[in-house]
């Protein structure tokens, strides 16, 4: 009768001059090595071997040592590469895939993921919203979940983030943050770090945030708005021009303030205005109507020699805040809650579509992209020469109030 292997006999056994291998049972083995130097004490180390199920070679899988493994769960590991080998699957092979697996969960934490997923989304969107949607990971989530894996978070823990937000009534910021998660979530499911994005949808777990439309006024109210703007005596003369500027040009706040004098062509009469600045990241043209061209007229003392039209009062090198024109609004002309810069292209929009122009060429004048996904795509028009008769009349129709 063979002699019963004890965790006993294991710590008993000695370290010899040479090294020798002890058998627990089978497959199971256990290297003896002698000490490398007179203060080193020898080692006890486990192994599997096996026959490869290919090969047929003798293969070794190194388990780790005595007595970190003690004797019993070298069993329950060995025990788990027969019942692997019984099914045809080779345990080194196995057990090789899993470390790769373990330190790929290590490696691809959110943060991580976030990271890739960033350095591909910054190229089609503006520096300023690139800037503005990583402050927020990094302000209300990546303390959070950045260091776990990607695979690991959940659904539950993600919402509990956003709660203290939603507590706050920050809503629209919550959704903002949700349609970014939900991003970096598709992208890890793309890059096969994930096999189902556990976020989707997840804004509807919280209060829905109520959209409040851009504060403007009916297109009759131009006149008080121009009458009010030619009478301040407060107001700088280049923020009036900005004001007149964005008016007639139906541009965006941000589009405008950024105006460049490289990007105007008076023998086209036209103002190109380069991808980057815009919110589709798409070039737009401008016509330029003699009413826009007066008030390039205008500026033209204040910052011909400068590279922006309206430069700013600090740094001349640079041009007016992108804040300026709703400040003017909301402090200099009184239409504070009534009125915001944005809302101008409203104006413009109500009054060109109950004039009767087509809708397609009065979204092309505000630089809207069109709705229909597969018109869009075969509709490669900007619509510039229409645009030019609808110019004229818009800059007609408000110099009609002053």
């Amino acid at each position: 009768m063979a002699k019963r292997i004890t965790d006993t006999v294991i710590r008993n056994l000695k370290i010899k001059d040479k090294e020798y291998v002890f058998t627990v049972e089978e497959g199971l083995q256990l290297r003896v090595r002698p000490k490398r130097s007179e203060n080193g004490l020898g080692t006890k180390s486990w192994q599997f071997r096996y026959l490869h199920l290919v090969t047929r070679k003798i293969t070794k899988i190194s388990m780790g040592t005595y007595p970190n493994l003690g004797l019993a769960a070298a069993k329950l590991e060995v025990a788990e590469y027969r019942k692997q080998l019984a099914l045809g699957i080779d345990p080194k092979l196995a057990k090789h895939e899993k470390k790769e697996q373990e330190q790929l969960t290590y490696e691809n934490t959110f943060g991580t993921i976030a990271k890739e997923w960033f350095v591909r989304k910054r190229k089609s969107i503006s520096n300023e919203h690139g800037e503005r949607t990583w402050r927020s990971l990094e302000k209300y989530v990546l303390d959070g979940i950045g260091s776990v894996p990607i695979e690991n978070i959940r659904r539950k823990d993600a919402i509990e983030l956003l709660r203290p937000l939603e507590a706050e009534g920050k809503l629209s910021t919550i959704k903002r943050i949700c349609q970014t998660l939900n991003q970096i979530m598709e992208f890890a499911v793309a890059s096969d770090a994930l096999s189902a994005n556990p976020l989707t949808k997840m804004v509807n777990a919280f209060e829905k945030h109520q959209v409040k439309h851009m504060a403007t006024v009916r297109p009759e109210m131009l006149g008080e708005l121009l009458v009010r703007l030619q009478n301040n005596t407060s107001m700088q003369d280049k923020t009036k021009c900005l004001l007149l500027w964005q008016l007639h040009t139906m541009t965006r706040p941000r589009e405008a303030a950024r105006t460049r004098w490289e990007d105007i062509d008076l023998k086209t009469r036209s103002w190109t205005i380069p991808a980057q600045e815009m919110k589709r990241r798409k070039v737009h043209r401008v016509p330029l109507t003699p009413e826009s061209i007066a008030i390039l007229d205008q500026m033209r003392p204040l910052s011909e020699g400068n590279e922006f039209v309206f430069p700013s009062e600090r740094n001349e090198n640079t041009h007016v805040s992108v804040f300026t024109a709703n400040a003017a609004l909301k402090r200099s002309l009184g239409f504070k809650n009534q009125l915001v810069a944005h809302g101008l292209r409203s104006i413009a929009s109500t009054a060109l579509h109950e004039k009767g122009f087509p809708s397609l060429q009065v979204e092309a004048c505000l630089a809207h992209s069109d709705r229909n996904e597969t018109r869009a795509s075969y509709n490669r028009t900007d619509y510039f020469e229409q645009r030019i008769a609808i110019m004229t009349w818009w800059s007609a129709y408000i110099e009609s109030f002053i």
